[in-house]
């Protein structure tokens, strides 16, 4: 990080950046994953809103006082998910996903799992670089339905990763 570079608590007045900075960042994933579950906003400010209320704490990674990236946490049961981790195109590969994942991570004695698209190789490897582990499809699909709210067409199309927590309390 930068000297002008922090890792903050997001707030409401950060909605509109969060909103952005996912939207702009999910780019990536059209043509990549299934056209069903692909749309323009990726996350409509309704869905941001409901993943708030739903519990997602959303962090930013700042830097001369503009958002540049995000990432959420959220309790379920009894683990934590990483969710909607995204940072602007521009400022992509620079080490920011990496520095929110660790903050995150070391708010938390939880284990700690993830979910993302399975046609999403970047973001499969990421979480492998930092330390978590893919797990199998059997087990893959049993967790999206307990922890995750999604539809049958993303739980069809996605993986879940899991962290050394996860697999010590197995």
């Amino acid at each position: 990080m930068s000297d002008k570079a922090m890792i903050r608590k997001c707030h409401r007045d950060d909605f509109e950046a969060i909103y952005s900075i996912i939207n702009e960042a999910a780019f990536a994933y059209e043509g990549v994953i299934p056209d069903e579950c692909w749309k323009n906003p990726y996350m409509s400010k309704e869905e941001l809103s409901r993943e708030i209320k739903e519990g997602v704490t959303f962090w930013g990674y700042e830097e001369e006082r503009k958002l540049i990236g995000v990432m959420g946490n959220q309790p379920v049961k009894d683990v934590t998910l990483i969710r909607h981790a995204y940072v602007r195109p521009a400022w992509q590969r620079k080490g920011i996903g990496s520095k929110l994942l660790a903050k995150l991570l070391s708010q938390t004695q939880r284990p700690v799992l993830i979910g993302t698209w399975a046609s999403a190789s970047w973001a499969i490897r990421f979480y492998e670089k930092n330390g978590f582990r893919l797990l199998a499809h059997q087990e893959k699909n049993r967790l999206l339905k307990v922890y995750w709210s999604i539809p049958e067409a993303q739980i069809q199309n996605s993986v879940v990763l899991a962290d050394k927590r996860w697999f010590r309390h197995r």
